[in-house]
């Protein structure tokens, strides 16, 4: 396989932008190896329905401009859909967890949850921070949009926040071990 693919393979597993650092060590390969995957790739997607996106030397896989009144008219529709399982689910954990990560969430639900956390975003159901100790890393949380849907002010006021918290606490102590700074 070549570099630009396993790149492209990395980008679109993760579904959140990579600096060319990050790629370098997760490929175990120079950074120049790496930008000139990057310019392969970009190359390689050049006029089809995805294309590379750079950044404030952060990369992600996007798509292409000509698409977006497609898309925008799809993204109207799915946001008047009502929330999928995943998706309340999801939600859960993020107003009952503290500081959660999206490998957190990907170990407890065992599946990828890139998807549905963009969704949440779009929403503005949830909002992305920096992780205060890893800076390679976002914790997701509530926005205060959706804690006074449920007339609360703060997460700790939540139903039975205590007990839920906790067993969620213990849910996510498999994942501290299994992150290994490629979360976002």
């Amino acid at each position: 396989m070549t570099t630009a693919s396993l790149i492209e393979a990395l980008l679109f597993s993760r579904a959140e932008p990579w600096t060319v650092a990050e790629l370098s060590r997760a490929l175990s390969l120079e950074e120049t190896q790496i930008s000139e995957g990057v310019s392969a790739l970009k190359t390689q997607l050049d006029g089809r329905g995805i294309t590379l996106l750079e950044s404030a030397g952060s990369i992600t896989l996007g798509t292409h401009p000509e698409a977006s009144s497609i898309l925008e008219q799809l993204f109207k529709e799915d946001l008047s859909k009502s929330l999928s399982k995943a998706s309340i689910e999801t939600l859960s954990m993020i107003m009952y967890g503290s500081e959660v990560t999206r490998g957190k969430l990907d170990y407890v639900r065992g599946v990828n949850s890139g998807f549905i956390l963009r969704s949440l975003l779009v929403r503005g159901l949830i909002e992305r921070k920096p992780h205060p100790t890893d800076k390679k890393t976002f914790v997701y949380l509530p926005t205060i949009n959706v804690l006074t849907q449920f007339g609360v002010t703060e997460p700790s006021m939540l139903p039975d926040f205590e007990k839920i918290s906790g067993e969620l606490a213990k849910a996510f102590v498999g994942a501290e071990t299994s992150e290994h700074g490629t979360d976002s």
